[in-house]
């Protein structure tokens, strides 16, 4: 086979293809991939697609020329304004996160999964290919929308057949002259940034400050606190200061939030085969938006939605997480999530230093918080009625006391 180099053969029994559609990153795996598939796939045509899910200009036009200078057809789909209209703000209603990072990377792989797939089928192409690894989560993601999208595609993935280590496909990248960004990988989207996903092993590294796009540490952000207002309605943020628009908001909240050291997480986390990886993310839009949405539900929905809301909200980030967006569990789930919604209206002011992030004001028509009956300096709500209510409620501990406390006794 021409060019096949002695060192790397795939580990499994690899099929031969016609027309390939590619979810093309630009990044080394999606980018190797191109040389991979004409030379050990038999692929006739490579289509690479770049599916839009907030990347910058410069990301846009490396996929472009990546594309050109290796003789295959690009197509950029625009995604932005569905992510945020319809996939971020389920996440923000949900608050939703997964041990402690915004569900993000997983929403936008199924979102360009889908959007692949569709084109594919429409192009004619007989295969699909994508470049997760073998030991990440993106391959059950992608492997599960294509498998409703495009249930008759061949799936490739390289990375993962091959048995590539990153150093070995930075070697093969070189030997085809195929050019690739050094230094630590990520992944860019509007509501949260991965840094190096499985590659940051020394758990005693700290990520310098300018592999951050948006984050800036507590010792260089500014020394005075900003004010930012923020407006939501139907659990959804309509606009903060004069910026309206989700899409717009997350973007300015990430340039604001993010120069005042907010939203850096540096964590472990359980993948979907149960290895441990350390994983670095900034979110600072997603940090200020999620805390402010958390805040406002405790002020408009009720005590049993405050205290239920969380176990189906959980059971919606698993979900998500796992590849499971199309699948009628998480539609249930968020049905209940979206029914709650509606009242959860108000205007939040805040004040951003150095990592923090301070509620000073809050403003809302559908709030529960009634102080002329709760305040403790009125007289509207008659204390003594609560008198027969303590009793009945202390019937069961009467009868408690006669069987006795074990637990207490010497």
């Amino acid at each position: 086979m021409p060019n096949q180099h002695p060192d790397f053969q795939p580990k499994v029994e690899i099929p031969q293809v016609k027309k390939v559609a590619l979810a093309f990153s630009g990044g080394l795996d999606s980018t190797l991939a191109i040389t991979l598939l004409k030379e050990y796939y038999g692929a006739e045509e490579v289509l690479a697609v770049t599916v839009n899910v907030g990347l910058t200009d410069r990301e846009i036009e490396d996929c472009r020329s990546k594309a050109e200078l290796l003789g295959v057809p690009w197509e950029l789909m625009e995604a932005t304004d569905e992510f945020a209209d319809e996939w971020i703000a389920r996440a923000i209603r949900a608050n939703a996160n997964y041990e402690g990072y915004p569900v993000a990377t997983s929403m936008t792989r199924q979102l360009i999964a889908r959007n692949v797939a569709e084109w594919a089928v429409a192009q004619g192409c007989d295969a699909i290919c994508e470049g997760s690894t073998g030991k990440g989560n993106d391959q059950y993601r992608m492997a599960n929308v294509f498998a409703i999208f495009a249930p008759d595609l061949e799936v490739i993935v390289p990375v993962r057949e091959f048995d590539f280590t990153r150093e070995q496909e930075k070697q093969l990248c070189e030997y085809y002259n195929i050019p690739y960004k050094a230094g630590i990988g990520d992944d860019l989207t509007m509501w949260c940034r991965s840094i190096g996903s499985g590659e940051v092993d020394n758990l005693q590294m700290r990520i310098p400050e300018d592999e951050y796009v948006w984050y800036q540490f507590p010792e260089s952000a500014p020394d005075e606190p900003q004010e930012v207002t923020i407006e939501f309605e139907g659990g959804i943020p309509v606009k903060c200061d004069d910026v309206t628009g989700l899409a717009n908001i997350i973007q300015y909240l990430n340039d604001v939030a993010g120069k005042h050291a907010i939203g850096k997480i540096d964590m472990f986390e359980d993948g979907m085969i149960g290895l441990k990886s350390r994983e670095v993310y900034e979110a600072p839009a997603a940090t200020v938006i999620l805390k402010v949405h958390r805040d406002l539900e405790q002020l408009c929905l009720t005590k049993e939605q405050v205290q239920n809301k969380p176990n189906i909200e959980r059971l919606w980030a698993y979900q998500v997480y796992h590849g499971a967006w199309f699948h009628p569990f998480t539609e249930d789930c968020a049905a209940f999530i979206e029914s709650s919604q509606a009242v959860v209206t108000g205007k939040y002011t805040l004040s951003l230093y150095k990592g923090n992030i301070d509620i000073i004001g809050r403003e809302s028509d559908s709030g529960l918080f009634d102080p002329e009956i709760r305040s403790l300096a009125t007289t509207s709500f008659q204390q003594p009625d609560s008198g027969p209510a303590t009793k009945i409620h202390a019937l069961q501990y009467k009868i408690l006391s006669k069987r006795g406390l074990p637990f207490l006794e010497d």
